[in-house]
């Protein structure tokens, strides 16, 4: 008889500790480890459909990414109002102001969802947008004003993108560490799209501190205006990891497959050299 009332019980409750799992809000902040895997980036062609619980992102320019799932959602980060392609409409577009190159005044109309990383009367910017097989959340922090005017605070988003088990975070228009509780709030990241300008944003030091800080298995670096910043920051960072620089435009990861030692991936954007043609 106890053992039919456990079954009983255990039948009961199933149902809601599923529901339970299936309503959380953000897996990377409830699971702070990452399963190892294999080294698997390569590139590939945007528009083809991805493998399951791949993702792909896509260097755009400067701080401008394209994230796809294999869901078919398509996110931009840092959109600046100009795409690889003027017929593709992303499904979400992440936004920051501070400079306009992390921004626009006038986003395609088409964009169904533009999330925008500073708030409006003082209040900061607090996105959990969930679409298809993608959840895109945001965690604030201050930025400087220009002309040394002060600070703006809750003026930067650092937006999270979880999908197929992946966290993936992009630091935006970075101007602080993040404190202990923003570092909370981000959770795990296993890959981290980060400006290595080396002063409009973080100073290297301190975006270094930022990085090994997180831990992420695949670092990609953004924001920077010429080899000569770009390899300041691989030479700082190459005894820590590997680096992967071959040129790719693209890059194609999955939960099981991140490397086993840390790596930063170097990417081109589509935009260098004037380049518009993704085939190019």
């Amino acid at each position: 008889m106890i053992r039919v009332l456990g079954i009983v019980f255990l039948w009961l409750i199933w149902p809601l500790a599923a529901f339970g799992q299936e309503n959380r809000a953000s897996h990377c902040i409830a699971l702070a480890q990452s399963a190892p895997g294999i080294n698997f980036v390569h590139p590939a062609d945007y528009r083809e459909p991805l493998p399951d619980f791949t993702v792909r992102l896509s260097y755009v320019a400067h701080s401008m990414f394209l994230l796809q799932t294999p869901g078919g959602v398509s996110a931009v980060t840092d959109y600046a109002g100009y795409l690889m392609a003027p017929d593709f409409v992303p499904d979400i577009v992440t936004m920051n102001h501070a400079h306009v190159s992390h921004w626009t005044a006038r986003p395609d109309p088409r964009i169904a969802n533009v999330l925008k990383g500073w708030g409006k009367l003082g209040a900061p910017a607090a996105h959990m947008l969930r679409l298809g097989d993608l959840l895109v959340r945001n965690v604030t922090t201050d930025i400087r004003r220009p002309f040394g005017e002060g600070v703006e605070k809750d003026g930067n988003s650092i937006f999270v993108f979880e999908v197929e088990g992946l966290c993936i975070g992009h630091l935006g228009h970075l101007h602080q560490e993040p404190n202990a509780a923003q570092y909370a709030a981000l959770g795990r990241l296993d890959v981290v799209m980060a400006a290595v300008d080396g002063g409009q944003t973080l100073d290297l030091p301190t975006m270094m501190r930022v990085i090994r800080r997180l831990k992420s298995a695949i670092v990609i670096p953004m924001h920077w205006w010429n080899r000569g910043s770009l390899d300041r920051f691989l030479r700082a960072m190459s005894d820590d990891f590997d680096v992967v620089d071959e040129g790719a435009r693209y890059v194609e990861f999955s939960l099981a497959t991140l490397p086993r030692r840390p790596t930063i991936q170097v990417l081109q954007p589509y935009f260098a050299n004037g380049l518009d043609d993704p085939d190019n």
